[in-house]
């Protein structure tokens, strides 16, 4: 386990990435301007096993049920992973490698492996879940943290989704897809060619969140960040949509973030 701060650079771009706070990372700085939120609890942090939301924090696998603490009650939400220390396997200039080896309370063995990527103007980040023991439901994503203003206008937020998950009360989605609505959101939508939203800073940058996978969560509510999602499933898909970690196939996915000066 580390506290140590690992440091990547490639131009004038400049990634952190905090182990020891949950896997995630701390700031990225382009041109000397931090596009990520700043706090313990932000940056952008690794959503696994799981991502938003699972319905009062109970899932099924076969007939067993599984219950995972109430960390955003009547919910549990985003994971396990970004409350532990990850252990840092390999570093570079411009890429870092770290894992996480899951633990109480998710009832399962397996290991996360994390690889982050830097380069002038993008970053890649891929996760994998895999086990040495029995099958078990997961689910792979990210939430960063984009600072909303980096001292000129406001970001717009632009990307083309075939649906959205119709939100209950709960937050939760009720298995219904709707046609896009306009925001604010904390809502899920579907993007079956892959995730694709355009983070603009008017005049000053384009950023791109790219993911092979097709479910994307985008919460704008607060007034200092936006968040983009990309994730392997909707928001309490440990129940709805579960995907497998087998012995012969682990759960990997991987996103990209690519910019522009403007």
């Amino acid at each position: 386990m580390s506290d140590e701060t690992i440091t990547l650079t490639a131009g004038d771009a400049e990634l952190t990435v905090l182990p020891g706070n949950g896997g995630r990372l701390g700031g990225l700085r382009v041109g000397g301007v931090e596009l990520l939120r700043q706090g313990d609890r932000y940056g952008c942090f690794p959503m696994v096993p799981w991502c938003g939301r699972i319905r009062e924090g109970r899932f099924m696998d076969g007939a067993v049920v599984h219950q995972m603490p109430l960390n955003s009650p009547p919910h549990a939400i985003h994971g396990t992973a970004r409350d532990g220390a990850w252990n840092i396997a390999r570093t570079t200039a411009d890429e870092a490698v770290i894992t996480y080896d899951l633990a109480d309370p998710w009832p399962y063995p397996g290991r996360v492996t994390q690889v982050v990527g830097l380069t002038e103007d993008s970053v890649t980040l891929t996760m994998s879940v895999e086990t040495s023991e029995s099958s078990f439901p997961a689910q792979i994503g990210w939430h960063p943290w984009f600072n909303r203003n980096l001292g000129g206008e406001d970001v717009r937020i632009d990307f083309s989704p075939s649906w959205q998950e119709e939100r209950g009360d709960d937050h939760l989605p009720t298995g219904n897809r709707v046609d896009p609505r306009p925001g604010p959101w904390d809502d899920c939508f579907g993007m079956p060619g892959g995730v694709d939203v355009t983070l603009t800073w008017p005049g000053q940058l384009a950023l791109t969140v790219t993911s092979p996978e097709q479910w994307v969560v985008v919460y704008d509510e607060q007034d200092a960040a936006v968040c983009v999602e990309p994730q392997t499933g909707p928001p309490n898909g440990l129940n709805t949509l579960p995907r497998l970690v087998t012995l012969l196939e682990p759960l990997e996915a991987t996103t990209t973030w690519s910019w522009r000066r403007l």
